[in-house]
């Protein structure tokens, strides 16, 4: 059965929730003989800061996409170089059968820039496979086992390459699903408590109960702090 998806509770950035639940805990410090009588009490602050701080703690997507794209820079500097090895197998073979005869086309590198990364894998596989069993003809050439030897390693350094490159793609992946599952436990948090803050406050301090409005966006936060300094003149 698939997974689903897991979507994100709040429409603001992560870097928004994080100020503004940094923000509330210390209101809630500053209330926080009111907040006791709702049973909201010290071991409850602590939580919410560990949330907080491995909320922080984690990479954000900048960080994972730049991992990415490291790994796939790498597996793409690996297949040129099995091309390379590749090509200097192929030269010689082509100075022995024709590029068109069934011994060429059995080593199976017609049109290698166009093929995707698996079936260059396999290709490279295949050159030392049937170079390997060629190598007596193929002598003449100027061939010599070091040039397998070379595909060979090309090939293998190249499969580690996408493994790499495939890991990380999965640890966005994991890392993504992670934060949003984080960041949603972490934004009821900051629901509930200002809950708490602005039912403490509703009857007996505006400011106070403004301090526990949720902004939805950096405007929002703008205009709410706009408001408060013309209130203050």
């Amino acid at each position: 059965m698939k997974k689903q998806n897991i979507n994100r509770e709040y429409n603001f950035p992560d870097s928004d929730l994080y100020a503004q639940c940094k923000e509330r805990i210390q209101y809630i410090l500053r209330d926080l003989k009111e907040f006791e009588s709702y049973a909201y009490h010290q071991k409850k602050i602590d939580e919410f800061l560990n949330l907080c701080k491995q909320f922080s703690d984690l990479p954000d997507d900048d960080e994972l996409i730049g991992n990415q794209m490291e790994a796939t820079d790498k597996k793409n500097i690996a297949k040129e170089k099995l091309k390379t090895a590749i090509r200097s197998v192929m030269t010689r073979v082509s100075n022995r059968y024709h590029v068109r005869s069934g011994h060429y086309r059995k080593f199976g590198t017609v049109k290698m820039n166009d093929m995707s990364d698996p079936k260059l894998l396999l290709c490279g596989r295949r050159v030392v496979r049937v170079s390997n069993k060629l190598l007596d003809f193929l002598s003449e050439t100027g061939l010599k086992q070091i040039h397998i030897d070379t595909v060979q390693k090309s090939a293998a350094a190249f499969e580690n390459a996408i493994h790499i490159q495939q890991d990380k793609v999965s640890d966005r992946d994991i890392s993504v699903e992670k934060r949003i599952d984080l960041g949603n436990r972490l934004y009821r948090e900051l629901v509930h408590v200002c809950n708490i803050g602005k039912d403490i406050w509703a009857e007996k301090n505006k400011a106070k109960y403004e301090n526990y409005t949720i902004y939805e966006s950096n405007n929002d936060q703008k205009i709410a702090r706009k408001k408060k300094e013309s209130e203050k003149r």
